[in-house]
């Protein structure tokens, strides 16, 4: 993609796209608060991971003819379709764990490391057999984690559907249509409360708008789909586990507690940060800066830095709010969904990255929209 975009003569980049860039420079300052080398690690790594959605952004946006919208909704189904099986893997096999050669080569000082060890030893849920907390085994794979595979469909659950109407009338269309209910299996196993949050919001505010239009296809469609997860809801035991889960662990009481002292504790570098979490005061609780990528922002690279960060995706979200063809207006519904789940989940990297695709596909000017322009407003949009 870099490849690409230097061979341009020209790069065009959407109004507003100054937000986003603000936030990548006001990161890199935040380094000033790092403090050791295994912090400067973790600091460049997600440093490049910022960079890496940037350069998917602009390369998107500017390859408009190579790049379809019908074409990058059909690589975002296949990656669901993806996210599904991995779901299902874990649900049909829920202690396998596989080595990565990776491991094999990196030295002991490394993988033991808790968040390298993860990475090296990919196991398809989350779930401690030996844990004093008996819950049930939830789907993660193809993710480390269970939130970020119930990330990864909430955000990703809305392009399949638009992508169904652009392909209603091929043969794709009916083994993809037939793939909808089947994900809901996974899908509620998780016992992913965020991701059902995700999904409940993108539902409301599609059929809101769907109201407001008088589409009746559309209306019925989500009608249909509830009553399949009611009846998913009733023949799984999810209300047994939610209830169980619930009851036996602390996750919301310690995700309050933690969301507090990453509040209190930002107070003290209000303005760059600490570049990076912190371990928390209390030992039983996750280090601060996490559980949610707005937290984690504000506490590694300041408030200034959370405001752009969130800044940029409501901006795009407004900005495409007037969408109506299937895609892009589910793009739009994705960039709220993202908006709300950076609040509780840590959205890197899947997250972020499908965020910035539904992004760009949103900015993309309509057919005949850029010779619009004029040359002075044309050559305030490009990177030189």
């Amino acid at each position: 993609m870099v490849f690409y975009l230097l061979r341009q003569r020209h790069v065009d980049v959407p109004r507003g796209f100054g937000i986003w860039l603000l936030f990548l420079v006001w990161m890199a300052c935040s380094v000033v608060g790092i403090d050791s080398g295994g912090r400067l690690i973790g600091f460049i790594y997600r440093a490049l991971l910022y960079l890496a959605v940037t350069v998917a952004f602009v390369y998107v946006y500017n390859a408009r003819k190579n790049l379809t919208v019908r074409y990058i909704a059909g690589v975002l189904t296949v990656f669901w379709l993806i996210v599904v099986v991995g779901g299902y893997v874990g649900v049909f096999f829920p202690l396998l764990s596989v080595h990565t050669p990776f491991g094999l080569v990196l030295p002991s000082s490394i993988t033991s490391n808790e968040l390298v060890q993860e990475m090296v030893v990919r196991k398809v849920t989350q779930y401690n057999p030996t844990g004093w907390l008996k819950l049930d085994p939830r789907p993660s794979a193809p993710f480390l984690y269970t939130n970020g595979w119930g990330n990864a469909y909430s955000m990703l659950t809305p392009i399949v559907v638009a992508y169904l109407i652009l392909v209603r009338r091929e043969r794709r269309f009916w083994w993809l249509l037939l793939a909808v209910p089947v994900s809901i299996v996974p899908a509620l196993l998780t016992l992913n409360r965020g991701m059902f949050l995700g999904l409940g919001l993108a539902a409301v505010y599609i059929g809101v708008r769907a109201i407001a239009r008088g589409n009746v296809k559309v209306i019925l469609a989500l009608a249909g789909l509830a009553l399949l997860v009611v009846a998913a809801f009733s023949v799984l035991p999810i209300e047994q586990r939610l209830t169980q889960r619930v009851e036996t662990s602390s996750s919301t009481q310690d995700r309050a507690s933690l969301y507090e002292e990453t509040f209190t504790r930002a107070l003290e570098s209000p303005l760059f940060g600490f570049g990076a979490p912190r371990p928390s005061a209390s030992p039983d609780i996750p280090s601060v800066g996490t559980q949610g990528q707005l937290w984690m922002v504000m506490f590694s690279h300041g408030f200034p830095g959370a405001v752009l960060f969130m800044g940029w995706l409501v901006w795009a979200f407004f900005r495409s709010i007037r969408e109506r063809e299937p895609v892009r207006e589910a793009c739009n519904t994705v960039l709220l969904v993202v908006i709300v789940e950076s609040t509780y989940y840590g959205i890197m990297t899947t997250g972020l990255l499908v965020a910035m695709l539904a992004a760009a596909i949103t900015m993309r000017p309509q057919s005949g929209a850029t010779s619009k322009l004029t040359p002075a407003l044309r050559s305030s949009h490009r990177l030189h």
